[in-house]
């Protein structure tokens, strides 16, 4: 983790109300170098850099930093929860069908949150969550199985 990076992140935290810890940083490195990746990924990462790191540890920060919005939580259909550091600006994802590959993609049109609701049921909508589907293009060519 440079110097640099684990400085952006300690701002992150504090920013956020956090405080700066070895684990937290190690997942905040993690989940940046690995976007969307699982939690056995990101506990791997960071195990990298931290043997001794609880899974427990890392559990819990992904879950802090979730919910204070340092990370993002997606969780497409039928897959386990997937991570990432690119919050705020309410992009979409595409997600692989055969390999299960994700990929972001940008706002579906114009401002966030990106698509009008046909009722918003009296809700104030700040975010739409799109998950586009079908085969990436190294699926798309092989042959069906």
């Amino acid at each position: 983790m440079s110097c640099l990076v684990s400085t952006d992140f300690q701002q992150q935290l504090r920013g956020a109300g956090l405080r700066v810890t070895r684990p937290r940083l190690a997942v905040l490195d993690a989940v940046r170098d690995h976007p969307h990746a699982d939690t056995d990924t990101i506990l791997g990462a960071v195990r990298r850099h931290l043997p001794d790191v609880s899974a427990q540890a890392v559990y819990d920060s992904l879950n802090v930093l979730t919910t204070s919005r340092l990370v993002r939580r997606i969780k497409p259909n039928g897959s386990v929860a997937r991570y990432e550091t690119r919050t705020g600006d309410n992009h979409h994802h595409v997600v692989c069908r055969s390999c299960g590959v994700i990929a972001d993609v940008d706002c579906a049109v114009g401002e966030a949150p990106c698509l009008t609701a046909s009722d918003d049921h009296g809700f104030v909508i700040d975010e739409a969550e799109v998950i586009y589907w079908g085969r990436c293009a190294a699926c798309a060519v092989a042959p069906a199985v």
